[in-house]
């Protein structure tokens, strides 16, 4: 599957027109689109009361799960032992979500969703069913599961403020089409048409996308460094780092594109990014440096010429410095 949809995050919605100005919504789309959210194996489960699941038992707890719940009750307990009642219709994204799981009652036994025969739908796609012979197929519980790879890129500041749950239901207020996006979801799911785990693969994605989007928009409301990007003049200032990142930027440099005064531009950064510009400006090189070593497969001569260095020596010493690990680590991990 590819990186996150261009159509669920980049589009402004109405909400954030309201928020930002054209030089803080230019700057969302862009750090929205280094979010990378891949879906890697997705399960349509029919099950029948009463059962226990188990998600995340053999996955890297960096991994996102999404679930949505197309018939029934479900409640997901998560790794930290918090309880959530999901019903039909709801769906949810687990940014780092660990051993969880989804089960129908109290006191049910778990099993492991990965102990459960497989029929496979499509190349990312697969089918557990385990129904009870004799009971009316419309009591059984109707899930759509996947777990997906899910990188913050730019917004890797706000990785700390990350909940544990990211719910859809305050998402159709500002995504008129996400209702109806589900409702597609739910009758492919009960119908099975021909190809229908392709479409949902991609359903799911574009869901999982925009309850991100909802959060970026106001979950994290509570960083400074997001406040930064609704400060007109600060945001022109970030929008101007992120186009000409190897620009030899010096803080009266910043401070002139902010129109104010050196000491006042340092203090104003400071107090919403908690971040000196110079630490900014090297962090945003280096993950510039990760995404075109690892996903883009440049070289280091191109990447430390794009970043402004004299050097692939200067380059390399700056990513280290700043990573812990050499560029040859960040392609080597990725082949």
């Amino acid at each position: 599957m590819s990186p996150i949809p261009d159509t669920a995050l980049n589009s402004p919605s109405d909400h954030l027109e309201g928020q930002f100005n054209a030089s803080g919504h230019d700057m969302v789309n862009e750090l929205l689109s280094g979010v990378r959210l891949r879906g890697l194996d997705y399960r349509r489960i029919e099950i029948s009361t009463p059962y226990g699941l188990r998600f995340g038992e053999d996955q890297d707890e960096t991994r996102a799960w999404f679930h949505f719940i197309a018939q029934g009750t479900v409640q997901l307990r998560t790794k930290t032992g918090a309880t959530h009642v999901l019903g039909c219709g709801d769906a949810v994204l687990l940014p780092c979500a660990g051993i969880h799981d989804l089960y129908s009652e109290d006191g049910v036994a778990l099993r492991s969703v990965d102990a459960f025969e497989k029929a496979r739908l499509c190349d990312a796609a697969s089918e557990i069913r385990a129904c009870e012979e004799g009971v009316c197929r419309s009591k059984d519980n109707l899930i759509f599961s996947c777990a997906m790879e899910f990188d913050l890129g730019w917004l890797h500041p706000l990785a700390h403020l990350k909940p544990e749950v990211m719910h859809i239901e305050t998402v159709p207020e500002h995504d008129p089409q996400i209702p109806a996006i589900l409702d597609v979801m739910t009758a492919e799911l009960k119908a099975k048409r021909p190809g229908y785990g392709v479409i949902l693969t991609r359903l799911a994605d574009v869901v999982a996308a925009a309850i991100l989007r909802r959060w970026v928009e106001t979950g994290c409301d509570v960083c400074g460094w997001v406040e930064a990007v609704r400060d007109p003049k600060l945001a022109r200032v970030l929008a101007a780092l992120h186009k000409e990142p190897g620009r030899s930027w010096s803080v009266a440099d910043m401070a002139s594109e902010m129109g104010v005064s050196r000491s006042v531009f340092a203090e104003r950064f400071a107090e919403l990014t908690k971040s000196t510009p110079q630490h900014y400006l090297t962090n945003l090189r280096m993950r510039l440096a990760s995404q075109w070593i690892g996903r883009e497969n440049l070289s280091l001569d191109e990447v430390a010429d794009r970043l402004g260095y004299a050097s692939v020596a200067a380059f390399s010493r700056a990513f280290k410095r700043t990573t812990g690990i050499s560029p040859g680590a960040v392609r080597s991990s990725q082949s």
